[in-house]
């Protein structure tokens, strides 16, 4: 596939980039699929359920695509399907991901773990939209934040930053939240957050040159190693 094989160029390009210039290069994605993904049900950090079949072939497909690039390390939230989506990683080279709580999905409060009703989609996209116009410290009742979620992911990434050396760091969290670390890495206005299109293991690359005080978004969304 053309896509890909440009894909693959680019990384080889920036992992050279990244020796020589000492740039810190992010690999982010979203976990794979759960049942939960699957039914429209809204998990957020409070439901830790495992990937499904086609979440497990995700995680499986991108291995097979990305195997060639020496991730060190690799970051996960502390809920379990991110540590699924990167277990081919692990247990192939022996590594134990580091988990960093402040990667957490978001608190959706009362929608967690709810089928999906007419009342509770016209809520959710309220909430939502809310965020869009700016209402950053609404929240879902008993749920979090986006400015919440964005001043507890700035320590996070702090976490990361310190560990990141001149090899590519893979990271791996969740939907909401993957929207929030963007906006935190690229210095993207947070009520713009819904920019940040995703699916489930999408992947963004990010680079970060010495003299750059933020992230640059050099791939978007790429769901080519899917296909």
């Amino acid at each position: 596939m053309v896509i890909f094989a440009e894909s693959k160029k680019m990384e080889s390009n920036l992992l050279q980039n990244s020796a020589s210039e000492a740039t810190k290069t992010i690999y982010l994605i979203r976990h794979g699929q759960t049942d939960f993904n699957k039914m429209g049900i809204v998990q957020g950090c409070g439901v830790d359920t495992d990937l499904n079949e086609t979440g497990r072939l995700q995680a499986q497909q991108f291995f097979e695509a990305y195997t060639h690039l020496s991730f060190e390390p690799i970051f996960v939230s502390r809920l379990k399907r991110t540590h699924q989506t990167v277990a081919p990683f692990t247990q192939n080279n022996n590594i134990t991901p580091r988990i960093i709580p402040e990667l957490d999905e978001i608190n959706w409060g009362m929608m967690e773990g709810m089928m999906p009703t007419p009342e509770s989609s016209a809520q959710f996209h309220d909430i939502v939209a809310s965020w869009r116009n700016g209402n950053l410290h609404t929240a879902v009742e008993g749920g979090e934040t986006p400015a919440a979620l964005f001043e507890r992911q700035k320590q996070g990434l702090k976490t990361i930053e310190a560990h990141i050396s001149d090899k590519p760091a893979l990271v791996c969290m969740h939907g909401r939240a993957m929207r929030c670390f963007l906006c935190l890495l690229t210095n993207h206005p947070l009520h713009l957050m819904d920019d940040f299109e995703h699916n489930n293991v999408c992947l963004y690359v990010l680079t970060k040159h010495p003299l750059d005080s933020h992230y640059r978004v050099v791939l978007n969304n790429c769901t080519a190693h899917l296909s």
